[in-house]
């Protein structure tokens, strides 16, 4: 079947109860709450498109790890945040495509947003299955790519988590992990793989080595599940323990230096069909004439902070000169409403998610408001969390 076959299917057979029973088996196979709002309906896809975001995003990642793009981006990095032994290619990354519909009628991805920074890895698998499970869809629907299983998703992420070490020695490390709304993932890479959520605040350093407490013991920390936002360990005025550019005895899965390399710094280097136009503020030269064509985003936020579609040649003006370094201006990608629900179509956002540069998941967005964010959809229903479901593929 189709995705719009699928789409009829499910919509005619919804039900609140079918609902309840997914939220419930959402909770019951995460051990927690979630904390943010679960759409009522994965989304239904044809391969064919699934195979388009996939491979946009490779080529999109390719083009930012040769070697003139990473002498280019050094000066992305913030010197305090340096850190040494960097990889030559990032082991995580997720590329965010806005979906819209060509002039053909057909799905195209729009870029978004891209970063190289692990995502929902752990909870994404377990939220499309519980989609299948609770509403009884057909059990040959795919949500892992590469001909993954989930026994060999779940090995290829211990592999590139754990890599080998002792679960114990292995944290993920966070900001007030018990407080973020990702804290569903946390619980399930917990469960799959032994690898606790630390608070950054909660590790000490001793030479060249850093320690945690594990059930009243001091452990050493051989490898580190990186989930630190550098934006909002500042924004806080958190110190950590030890220094971003210190020689430690541990390894990064997911190294800190890529945050910044593959980020929305990115953006104006990117040459793609699927890549809008984007500049840095401090580029010389006017402005575009019409800017509610365009959004406004700073270089280094997360969760849509600062984020203002069409600003205001005022709202421009307003940021000083010195710190247009740390702002861009990307044409606006307007999501067609694609997803039929009981409640009218609805955009959908979806990121591609890699590891070691395959791609292995995704995770949607579904939203009606201006922006797909939790605070731009308050009080609607058939928005939010989602995943993709379709038939066929490798």
């Amino acid at each position: 079947m189709n995705g719009d076959q699928l789409r009829e299917i499910f919509n005619r057979g919804f039900s609140r109860a079918k609902y309840s029973r997914f939220l419930s088996l959402v909770r019951e196979r995460c051990g927690v709450e979630v904390s943010f709002r679960l759409c009522e309906t994965p989304c239904f896809f044809d391969w064919e498109f699934m195979h388009r975001l996939s491979s946009d995003g490779a080529d999109l990642l390719d083009q930012l790890t040769r070697e003139d793009y990473i002498r280019l981006s050094d000066r992305a990095i913030p010197a305090a945040f340096r850190a040494p032994d960097e990889p030559h290619l990032p082991l995580f990354a997720v590329v965010d495509f806005g979906v819209v519909r060509g002039a053909d009628g057909l799905l195209e991805p729009r870029l978004v947003e891209i970063q190289a920074f692990p995502s929902l890895y752990a909870f994404q698998p377990v939220l499309a299955q519980s989609y299948i499970d609770a509403y009884e869809l057909p059990g040959d629907l795919r949500y892992l790519l590469e001909g993954l299983d989930m026994r060999g998703y779940k090995k290829l992420l211990e592999e590139s988590i754990v890599a080998g070490h002792d679960p114990a020695e292995v944290v993920l490390l966070e900001i007030d992990p018990e407080n973020q709304k990702t804290r569903c993932d946390f619980a399930v890479t917990e469960q799959w793989l032994g690898v606790r959520p630390v608070c950054i605040t909660r590790v000490r350093k001793r030479g060249i080595r850093l320690y945690y407490e594990r059930g009243g013991q001091e452990i050493q920390i051989r490898r580190i599940y990186n989930r630190v936002i550098i934006d909002e360990l500042t924004t806080r005025g958190i110190a950590p323990p030890f220094d971003w550019r210190d020689e430690l005895d541990v390894e990064w899965a997911g190294h800190p230096n890529w945050f910044f390399r593959i980020s929305k710094f990115s953006l104006p280097f990117l040459r793609h069909p699927s890549a809008p136009e984007s500049r840095f503020l401090s580029e010389p030269g006017p402005l575009p004439e019409d800017l509610s064509c365009w959004v406004l985003k700073p270089l280094y936020s997360f969760a849509g902070r600062g984020v203002t579609l069409g600003p205001s040649r005022e709202q421009i003006d307003a940021i000083p000169a010195a710190e247009r370094t740390q702002w861009l201006l990307q044409r606006r990608v307007d999501f067609t409403p694609v997803i039929e629900t009981p409640e009218g179509f609805t955009k959908a956002e979806i990121r591609v998610m890699y590891i070691g540069g395959r791609p292995v998941t995704h995770i949607i967005r579904m939203g009606r408001g201006a922006m797909m964010g939790v605070d731009h959809n308050k009080d609607l229903t058939w928005v939010g969390a989602s995943a993709a479901l379709y038939h066929g593929g490798a």
